[in-house]
């Protein structure tokens, strides 16, 4: 943290960079088509205007390929003259070509200035820019209503490297904004040698950062973060340790090339071996070896199966260190096959249904391919969050001493319930734009279903308990009911039954969490295995041909379209289910369904279905039952009656337990047992020696 008085210099905040060889990326640094987007900000400004609301979709836009235009405008990497890269890097360097313009408006360039405005104590931003090449520099800046308008103009008319300088106020960024400039080349040309952001700083140490890595028979996965690690030199000096807890069969160190893949970290690697305590028993263990190492400031947790920038690493342990106060800095997440698709940008939760989903005044899914951030208004607001998803998440070690570890719910709501907990405890979550991944979005994914429903329901209830300011939880009680109904109503008879084990689990108490941890998924597994529609088949032919394929009016004519509506096609799909089904629906399937068009509402009305799975590689056949239907649909309803009656009491004891089951002391408890060891005697950091390796762990590097 900043002292008041303390001697301050310069210090790069961010620097400018390129994509490389990746084109698939570059709207997210260079801006070549400044139109791109507008048509679609005319058509919301117009709808706005004519109706008095805000436009909640824009028109359908075919995207633009940004590849031609960028290499008539700019060329970087290896286009660059050799001695520019000795000079700045390769990815600082870029040649723009005669009488072009170019933004850097763009997500990883532009200056978020409105988050160094809110969480640190940077007050003001100095651009340096050094270049060679008659040209024209443009400053520019943007509002929090995403107006922009130009701040200065600047000219460079020597052809000999030129440093350009100046110093911008962070006054006006309260509630949003972005700085930005634009190069336009002059009669030969301009090159952008490197360009950075800086603001003043104390002179003290910048904080180091561990990685936690949790890994589950992806070796592959895991050992290419690890190549790509290892290449990015710039990252190394700020990096402590890197722990690759793996918890699969399939051992990343048992690989032929993993001495290969880290031999450039060094022994920054460490590999710690233990049983699948899920996503995380990984971050939990990756936080406490951080803590007791005593090195670090921060851990930066990721997912074994994300790919990203490493200035964003830079980035955000640059910005904790100027925080005012310890600060959660999460990147954001961008789709691994949709690269230039923003997937998640602020999350929050929904306090009365305790739901999860994107923060007010945001939208998902942006794409900046098709919509650059000039022309996106929603973008220059300031969006606050309640949590960051660990695909990439920087947590001050501080934070840990203080709340404790990721909490024990295997997969799903770990990152949601730490950060409302931190919440709690004044620590803030901060997604900070210019941090960023690639990771496959959860649209090509189907865990809402799959024995994964376990999970959600479970975790969604206990970070519920231990969080929810409303009596009885709110609504979340009647909507998981109606989730459950909603299931029944679909054939997918295993996704209730694993909801329902999910009550049964909260209802038995907090102890549960710890106790079942590595346990529990090889139990969901089996449990679904004994239903029907858990079958997927990778071959059409395995089923029988249905009697016909959906019609394209189906899904359209049945979706709901109000709350009567929703409700009526839900009281005649619940009355369906106590007559008999039809005699063929169990010799071959009714219908084809895609995926997409498979909602209750569309499954309620037959008997049977052939689904395809989210991620197109399988099917299965559901089929009615009604004895299931109605056994379960009882069951449910009992379930959730104990729930109701419970919640004060659960809560109570949720809420007694939490520092217990989050302590270091319970997890290296729970770390032990999942590999077979006795419980050791836990020290505490300060009085841990340094050199002292738990018996599990594998180090890379020398020896």
């Amino acid at each position: 943290m900043t002292g008041a008085s303390a001697p301050q210099d310069l210090r790069v905040l961010q620097r400018v960079v390129f994509p490389g060889e990746d084109l698939d990326v570059v709207p997210l640094y260079v801006e070549t088509n400044l139109e791109r987007g507008a048509g679609e900000l005319a058509s919301e400004q117009a709808i706005e205007e004519q109706t008095g609301r805000k436009a909640t979709a824009a028109p359908a836009q075919a995207a633009s390929a940004p590849t031609g235009e960028t290499q008539t405008s700019i060329a970087f990497g290896t286009d660059v003259p050799a001695a520019l890269i000795e000079e700045a890097g390769a990815r600082r360097s870029a040649v723009i070509t005669p009488g072009r313009r170019v933004s850097f408006a763009t997500y990883f360039n532009a200056f978020p200035a409105s988050y160094w405005r809110r969480w640190t104590t940077v007050s003001a931003v100095t651009l340096r820019i050094r270049l060679a090449g008659e040209s024209k520099i443009i400053l520019y800046r943007s509002t929090a209503r995403g107006f922009s308008h130009p701040v200065e103009t600047i000219s460079v008319e020597s052809d000999e490297p030129t440093t350009v300088q100046r110093t911008l106020t962070l006054d006006p960024f309260i509630d949003g904004g972005w700085y930005w400039f634009d190069i336009v080349a002059g009669p030969r040309g301009t090159t952008l040698i490197e360009a950075d952001w800086l603001g003043l700083a104390d002179r003290a140490p910048a904080g180091r950062v561990s990685l936690g890595i949790t890994t589950f028979n992806e070796p592959d996965f895991m050992l290419e973060q690890l190549r790509t690690l290892g290449e990015m030199t710039e990252i190394h000096d700020v990096i402590d340790r890197i722990y690759v807890i793996d918890q699969g069969s399939d051992k990343v160190v048992q690989r032929p090339t993993f001495t290969d893949a880290t031999k450039k970290l060094g022994d920054r690697v460490e590999v710690i071996e233990q049983g699948n305590l899920g996503g995380s028993g990984g971050f939990a263990r990756a936080m406490d070896e951080t803590v007791r190492a005593g090195r670090a400031s921060y851990v930066l947790l990721m997912d074994d199966d994300v790919k990203l920038d490493p200035e964003g690493i830079l980035r955000a342990a640059t910005f904790a260190d100027l925080t005012r106060r310890p600060t959660i800095v999460g990147g954001h997440m961008f789709s691994l096959y949709d690269r230039s698709l923003l997937h998640a940008y602020a999350e929050s939760i929904e306090s009365w249904t305790w739901w999860w989903g994107f923060a007010p005044n945001t939208k998902p899914k942006h794409d900046f391919g098709r919509r650059n951030l000039q022309n996106t208004p929603w973008l220059h607001r300031r969006a606050d969050s309640d949590y960051n998803g660990t695909w990439m998440c920087l947590i001050p070690v501080s934070v840990i001493a203080e709340i404790g570890l990721i909490a024990p719910m295997f997969i799903k709501w770990d990152d949601a319930e730490y950060g409302v907990r931190a919440r709690d405890h004044g620590v803030p979550t901060v997604s900070l734009p210019g941090v960023g991944c690639w990771q496959v979005t959860w649209d090509d994914k189907d865990d809402s279903r799959d024995w994964q429903a376990y999970y959600h329901l479970r975790n969604r209830l206990v970070s519920a308990l231990l969080h929810s300011p409303h009596k009885g939880g709110g609504a979340l009680i009647t909507e998981s009911r109606e989730r459950q109904l909603q299931a029944l109503l679909s054939m997918q008879y295993s996704t209730a039954v694993l909801q329902q084990r999910a009550v049964e689990d909260v209802l038995t108490g907090p102890d549960h969490l710890h106790r079942e941890l590595a346990a529990t998924i090889g139990q969901l597994r089996r449990l679904r295995a004994e239903y029907p529609d858990a079958a997927f088949e990778a071959d059409l032919e395995s089923f029988p041909p249905p009697r016909r394929r959906a019609p394209d009016s189906l899904k359209h004519n049945t979706t709901p379209t109000n709350k009567i509506n929703l409700l009526t096609t839900a009281a005649r799909g619940t009355l369906r289910q106590f007559r008999a089904p039809r005699p063929g629906a169990a010799i071959r399937p009714q219908m084809e369904l895609p995926y997409q068009d498979a909602s209750w509402w569309v499954l309620a009305k037959l008997d049977s279905a052939l689904v395809s799975s989210a991620d197109g590689t399988s099917a299965t056949w559901l089929r009615r039952d009604r004895r299931q239907f109605r056994a379960l649909a009882w069951r449910s309803l009992l379930l959730h009656r104990r729930l109701h009656k419970s919640w004060a009491r659960l809560a109570a004891d949720y809420r007694a337990a939490a520092a217990t089951v989050n302590s270091p002391e319970q997890w290296r408890l729970t770390f032990a047992a999942s590999v077979g060891q006795p419980p050791a005697n836990p020290q505490p950091p300060d009085t841990q020696p340094p050199d002292t390796q738990p018996p599990d762990t594998l180090t890379s590097g020398p020896q």
